[in-house]
């Protein structure tokens, strides 16, 4: 057996368990490798299998199992890292309720937040915190939905976007709530035969030339929907993550593209609703479980709740 997996002689349990060790444990299960482990928290990476072996015979369990090079998880470590999501919660509710005896939420927040979502929100919500001791270290990350659980090991908040149709990522050790739901519309240069149009159906945009974004994100998602409608595969002339530059393709007249309706700047372009296809995103809110245990936490989602009220209330030309 891997010495890391080896539990206390006998398979009864050592002393308690040590939190600081837990914390180990749950970056291990975030982040896949004991070397990834010791980088994250300056240690060597014999000191961090040292202290998982200790941790087994603290638990009285085999934690951990040889897979190839590496190791993994075993069904007890899984569980146990569930349980030192819950122990460190709680230590960070009692770090909360000593910041409750100073009055007011103070500290730092690590937020990562998806391009668009930071363009249209972050201003207003470090507006909102200027005045309140949470200091915001913002960073942006586009990955797909899928990929956001893995953030969590790196920010307290991560602000995320999935089609609307597309299951939640709340799960045992995430926390989502899903902020504000954006409409998906189809943009087309001037001088478009749509281009005078409110709406357009997909059957009108089956002989189109396409720009969208890298698949696995919601605007990839709405285009795949309107092949399905169609029966048509989209002709896609390049796949770009970034709005402002498919804005410019589409401006001088090389295709259309789909974009999130408060992403559209560019004042030339002309705008329509796509009807007979549910084409959305939501902007999702991630964390983990029991945010509210850190006041400066708190303090934060508030600003996005209150940023995305007011845009989604504002008239389009405001919110730019």
């Amino acid at each position: 057996m891997n010495e890391l997996a080896a539990p206390a002689p006998g398979g009864e349990s050592g002393p308690a368990m040590g939190v600081e060790r837990l914390r180990i444990l749950r970056e291990l299960a975030d982040r896949g490798t004991v070397a990834e482990v010791a980088r994250a928290l300056s240690m060597t990476p014999s000191a961090v299998s040292q202290q998982l072996k200790v941790l087994a015979r603290e638990a009285g369990v085999a934690l951990l199992e040889p897979a190839g090079r590496r190791v993994r998880l075993t069904d007890a470590g899984r569980a146990l890292v569930v349980r030192a999501d819950d122990v460190l919660a709680a230590m960070d509710r009692a770090v909360a309720e000593m910041a409750l005896y100073r009055r007011s939420p103070r500290g730092q927040v690590r937020v990562a937040l998806f391009p668009s979502g930071a363009a249209l929100l972050l201003p207003r919500v470090l507006a909102a915190l200027a005045d309140t001791g949470v200091e915001v270290f913002a960073r942006d990350e586009d990955v797909p939905p899928t990929e956001v659980p893995r953030l969590l090991a790196d920010y307290d908040v991560v602000l995320t976007h999935r089609d609307e149709r597309a299951p939640s990522l709340a799960g045992p050790r995430v926390d989502a709530e899903v902020l504000m739901r954006e409409p998906i519309d189809v943009v087309v240069p001037p001088g478009h035969r749509l281009a005078g149009q409110g709406a357009v159906v997909p059957a009108e945009l089956a002989d189109e030339t396409w720009f969208s974004v890298r698949g696995g994100f919601p605007v990839d998602d709405v285009l795949r929907s309107i092949a399905t409608v169609t029966g048509v595969q989209p002709r896609i002339a390049q796949r770009l993550n970034d709005f402002l530059v498919i804005e410019e393709l589409v401006a001088v007249g090389y295709g259309v593209a789909l974009m999130p309706r408060f992403s559209v700047r560019h004042p030339d372009l002309g705008v329509l609703r796509l009807a007979g296809v549910r084409a959305a995103r939501l902007y999702e809110l991630v964390t983990r479980p029991h945010p509210e245990a850190r006041p400066a936490i708190a303090t934060v989602l508030a600003a996005f709740r209150t940023a995305a009220e007011h845009v989604t209330a504002a008239p389009p030309r405001s919110r730019r």
